[in-house]
């Protein structure tokens, strides 16, 4: 019965030990995640702005023909 209660405890603490590194991770993870999601809103803005800058062009049914035409 003592070599089972070891054993059990040994497990838990082995369980306990892997369950702390696994949060760890996923902490690491999310920062990770989070670091991601603020570059891709960086991006999407600096897109955004420059497409917004381009649209200054007229497009090409709204240009003036040539004079030769």
């Amino acid at each position: 019965m003592d070599n089972r209660l070891i054993e059990l405890e040994t497990r838990i603490a082995f369980q306990d030990d892997t369950i702390e590194q696994l949060n760890q991770i996923v902490t690491i993870q999310q920062q990770q995640i989070d670091q991601l999601r603020k570059e891709i809103t960086a991006i999407a803005v600096r897109i955004s702005e420059s497409s917004a800058a381009a649209s200054n062009i007229a497009s090409q049914s709204e240009e003036t023909p040539p004079p030769h035409y």
